[in-house]
């Protein structure tokens, strides 16, 4: 087996499963690392074993690759992985539009999450990373999201666009974190709460409201903020009259996001049934923060499909064409 494709996969089945991204990004490392070496260098252990990035698991996988075996590593991860949820409506997917890079809190650099994402057959995917007040995720200012929109249009190409985009904190009166100016230039505005999620029920709707009404705003990002599993534990659902809140997404365009994060499965079923009484439209998005978590959108379909969600009436469903026509809807 090829030791740089045997570590990039641990690499990736370790963030689908959401490790330690410290494990995650030493295997990473150790790819970068071999990339380019020949046979002969690959074999030469003593050298091999000095070359930084390289440590003793990485150096185990890439000796039983050479061997011609599946690294065990690999071959536990494979196990622990198991078979990935099937659904149709998968298949029917054709692009995501809430991802991370390491500008912000994501694992890895931009070039390897749209790599993933073409690998995955994707048409597209927005790169949506945090807003400035969001600090402990390293939200980007406007200076630097200014920045990051110079360099966007050179990782598309070959059937692959690669979106520019935000995941905009949703402020305590329903304001936006950036600059309205700067949210006009982006294909994807994704809006969610990060902050006073146990802001009393009134508050709370008239927050979700004002940012569904918003005319800059796409998709309504995990809108309960809940976590239900993982390694953070676990977190109620926000309170807010759901028909009010999804009643303005209806309005107004705005697709609610079903978030393809195990450890979320936002919205819960019983608010999915309610935002589809109400006519909203969808995204199914993997909110991936590193390469391998790209493919949790397996979650999200299958949580859509038994929800009984229309194809048609989720946005990630739709050719690159239909959506920028959606983005680009009078407000």
């Amino acid at each position: 087996m090829d030791p740089h494709a045997a570590l990039v996969e641990i690499a990736t089945l370790l963030e689908r499963e959401r490790s330690s991204r410290y494990k995650s990004k030493a295997f990473r490392a150790a790819a970068d690392a071999i990339a380019g070496l020949g046979e002969a260098e690959l074999r030469d252990a003593a050298s091999l074993r000095r070359r930084k990035g390289i440590g003793d698991s990485s150096f185990a996988v890439i000796q039983e690759a050479l061997a011609g075996s599946v690294p065990t590593y690999l071959a536990d991860l494979r196990e622990r992985a198991g078979v990935q949820i099937s659904s149709g409506l998968r298949a029917r997917l054709r692009g995501d539009l809430h991802s991370h890079s390491d500008w912000s809190d994501g694992l890895t650099s931009i070039d390897l999450m749209a790599d993933a994402a073409r690998a995955l057959g994707h048409e597209y995917l927005a790169l949506t990373d945090h807003s400035p007040r969001l600090r402990v995720a390293n939200g980007l200012s406007p200076e630097r999201l200014r920045r990051q929109l110079e360099i966007l249009p050179g990782f598309s190409g070959d059937g692959f666009t690669l979106l520019s985009g935000i995941e905009v904190d949703i402020l305590d009166d329903g304001g936006l974190d950036q600059e309205d100016a700067l949210l006009d230039e982006l294909d994807v505005v994704v809006a969610s709460v990060h902050s006073k999620l146990r802001m009393d029920r009134g508050p709370m709707t008239r927050r979700l409201v004002a940012a569904a009404s918003n005319p800059r705003v796409d998709v309504l990002g995990h809108v309960t903020g809940r976590l239900v599993q993982g390694e953070r534990g676990t977190r109620p659902p926000s309170q807010f009259d759901p028909r009010a809140v999804f009643d303005a997404c209806a309005a107004h365009g705005v697709a609610v996001e079903i978030n393809s994060r195990p450890e979320r499965q936002d919205p819960p079923d019983e608010l999915i049934a309610i935002a589809l009484d109400a006519g909203c439209l969808f995204s199914i998005d993997s909110d991936a923060h590193a390469p391998g978590q790209l493919s949790l959108l397996d979650h999200g379909a299958a949580r859509a499909e038994a929800a009984g969600v229309p194809a048609e009436r989720i946005v990630t469903t739709w050719e690159l064409t239909a959506l920028r026509a959606w983005t680009g809807r009078p407000r």
